[in-house]
């Protein structure tokens, strides 16, 4: 199977092709019909493309929990039936996988002074919604070399945006950010979304529009 083909699939379904690596032992990855992973592809979002595919999703609609997990399993399991592969996820675990290292491994990204990853060409506004683990191992093109946005960053304006400084170099306050969301104060990043993250100066066309900035911070009270 040609990588081409499968990125062509992803994108029809609502998704993006997030990297990928040949997977090593070290990596951790469970056997597939008793054979080892050879090559994972990593499966997200980036710059708000794929929203309006979920906001027309009967997950969007159904009042049930968790809408966002719960389309991210239909339609990555649909994939990995078509293409013989094991679906795995960053959520609904144990176990948990590591995707944050898988990152890593597969995708240009780089962690943030915020604690969140920051690509070079999307910034802060991408996610990992699953992955296809393959028996076959696959050919990659070469991993694009970039460099970290936020070391050439001086003024790091989203560590100081935040209006109760949740965000600090000794790391994040959740229970500080929750309150001031939840106040009346907090109103814009109820609205608009996290105010430290769209400070960020990297890509910032690319940030979620209101419909899809409201939906993650609901989702973020929610889950607190």
């Amino acid at each position: 199977m040609k990588l081409a083909n499968l990125c062509r699939h992803v994108e029809t379904a609502g998704l993006s092709l997030r990297g990928a690596f040949h997977v090593r032992p070290e990596d951790g990855m469970p056997a597939i019909g008793g054979c080892p992973v050879a090559t994972l592809v990593l499966l997200g979002w980036a710059d708000g493309r794929q929203w309006p595919h979920f906001a027309v999703a009967p997950e969007a609609a159904d009042g049930l929990p968790h809408p966002l997990d719960r389309w991210s399993k239909r339609v990555v399991d649909a994939m990995a039936g078509e293409f013989g592969a094991l679906a795995l996820y960053p959520f609904g675990g144990p176990p948990y996988w590591p995707f944050q290292r898988w990152a890593q491994r597969g995708d240009t990204v780089f962690a943030s002074p915020l604690g969140i990853y920051v690509h070079p060409a999307h910034g802060l506004w991408h996610s990992y919604r699953g992955a296809l683990a393959f028996a076959e191992r696959l050919d990659l093109p070469p991993r694009l070399e970039m460099a970290h946005p936020c070391r050439t960053c001086a003024a790091q304006p989203c560590l100081g945006t935040c209006p109760v400084g949740a965000f600090t170099p000794a790391g994040y306050d959740v229970e500080r950010c929750v309150q001031h969301v939840r106040s009346a104060e907090g109103s814009a990043c109820r609205q608009g979304g996290c105010l430290a993250r769209r400070a960020c100066p990297v890509a910032p066309d690319k940030a979620y529009g209101p419909e899809e900035a409201g939906f993650y911070m609901k989702a973020f009270l929610a889950a607190h």
